[in-house]
């Protein structure tokens, strides 16, 4: 098993993460972060590109958001073939802990749910202080619940991301108010509350100048998401909001998502150059 780094600011130690898939890429590191927001300390998974090490230039990051139900662990679980592409397109790859339910914004409600300042301030200024990261070339990914949450943070936090993807992303959540706890992390119980659209990637979207961003979607035809995904990309046009919107056969699944993020990595990296 390869060897996992727990770090934290000025002391590093060794250890074994069993249940975490060995790896292929030079170092894949588990980092810690002690969230003020929320206080909690909040663990991330880092996948180091085998240049690292050797390397002393600055790397391009992606962060990689899981969907609802699970944790830092779970992308490279579930999608091991991230390791290789770290390797192949020299990317930094952080795989942040989102919480279960925490869909990637903060809750007016809950107290120890705050991961949109969580992510975009605390986590992206502890990777920056810890890796050799190039700050001009950042990207912000994600599948479901994460795929909500990459746009929702790139729409209020612009400046940080050069590029965007979205896989099966729940980016309208008006018709699920009663599934995976949004109305209890939102602190709103009916669809038709117009407070609602303050959390809701459809409603937000045209806020984002155009080409502030590269973009691209992914969404699988037999996707429950697949209607609100239609509904983004038709607004998006809408706004002239360049991006690229991709469908075809698919399900809400990992055999959809291990096809999408090949492609998310492979624009990324075309974006960045």
């Amino acid at each position: 098993m390869n060897r996992i780094r727990n770090i934290y600011y000025g002391l590093i130690f060794i250890f074994t993460v069993p249940g975490i898939l060995s790896v292929n890429a030079a170092e894949t590191d588990v980092l810690p972060v002690e969230s003020q927001a929320m206080g909690k300390k909040i663990h991330n998974l880092v996948i180091l590109p085998d240049t690292y090490t050797n390397d002393l230039h600055n790397f391009p990051v992606v962060y990689i958001l899981h969907g609802a139900g699970g944790d830092y662990t779970t992308m490279l679980n579930r999608i091991p073939e991230l390791e290789e592409y770290a390797d192949q397109y020299g990317f930094i790859l952080i795989c942040p802990d989102g919480g279960q339910f925490g869909w990637y914004l903060d809750s007016p409600v809950l107290p120890r749910s705050q991961y949109e300042t969580y992510i975009s301030s605390e986590l992206i200024s502890a990777v920056d202080a810890t890796y050799r990261t190039d700050t001009t070339a950042r990207a912000i990914t994600g599948l479901s619940m994460g795929g909500h949450g990459a746009l929702y943070l790139a729409i209020k936090h612009p400046a940080l991301f050069m590029a965007t993807g979205s896989m099966s992303g729940g980016v309208d959540i008006t018709g699920f108010i009663d599934q995976w706890h949004i109305g209890e992390v939102t602190g709103i119980e009916y669809e038709s509350n117009p407070a609602l659209m303050q959390f809701n990637v459809v409603d937000l979207i045209c806020t984002l100048e155009p080409d502030q961003h590269k973009i691209i979607i992914h969404c699988g035809t037999e996707d429950f998401f697949f209607e609100a995904n239609q509904r983004l990309h038709i607004k998006m046009l809408g706004c002239s909001i360049p991006h690229e919107y991709r469908t075809g056969p698919g399900a809400h699944d990992y055999g959809y998502w291990r096809q999408a993020i090949r492609e998310q990595l492979m624009f990324f990296s075309d974006s960045f150059d």
